[in-house]
């Protein structure tokens, strides 16, 4: 009797226990948005045309404002949620990452097409004229600036570096700050496919 009660309560704490882990609400990594309306769509160059934002929609969007001579922010960037994508498996082919270019000087479609395959192989790169780039930017609440580098680097770009997520009917729902681990991103684009 002693050892069927032991059983009992071991077994109703067990059922707390997962209760707990399965039903609490989801912590996220980045910071949380309630857009009311979709994100502005908007139209840039690739290397296989043009592309709109709104082409995406079905998917989970990743959109990124960086530019392919970044010396740092950006290639950390790509690469970490590269791997948030590898450590998805199979749920990757619902997410697609979009690199913004804020460098049209420099930035071809094709330039950005070989940079952005280089971390993911359905990463896609777009550019257009700065008027087009400026507009989106400031739409998005992007900042960055033009600097001088040195000889060897030409001018450098001060930019913000938050990742956006975008959810398949194309509300902004998430922000990444600079710095988000793999393993964050692929912890929270999770939690949003499964909603």
């Amino acid at each position: 009797m002693k050892t069927k009660i032991i059983l009992i309560s071991f077994v109703i704490v067990l059922g707390l226990a997962a209760g707990v882990v399965f039903f609490r609400p989801h912590t996220f990594h980045g910071t949380v948005i309630q857009s009311p309306e979709p994100s502005y769509n908007f139209t840039l160059t690739g290397a296989n045309g043009d592309v709109s934002l709104s082409d995406y929609r079905g998917k989970m969007v990743l959109m990124y404002f960086g530019y392919t001579f970044c010396p740092d922010i950006c290639p950390g960037t790509l690469a970490n949620a590269a791997q948030a994508l590898r450590n998805m498996g199979d749920k990757a082919d619902e997410v697609q990452l979009i690199m913004v270019s804020l460098d049209p000087e420099r930035d071809t479609p094709e330039k950005l097409a070989e940079y952005t395959g280089h971390f993911y192989p359905s990463f896609i790169g777009i550019t257009g004229t700065k008027e087009q780039i400026d507009e989106i930017a400031a739409l998005y609440g992007i900042y960055y600036k033009i600097n001088e580098g040195s000889e060897a680097t030409g001018y450098l770009i001060d930019h913000t570096a938050t990742m956006m997520v975008l959810d398949r009917e194309g509300y902004l729902k998430l922000v990444f700050p600079y710095g988000v681990t793999s393993e964050e991103i692929a912890d929270d684009l999770k939690y949003m496919l499964r909603q």
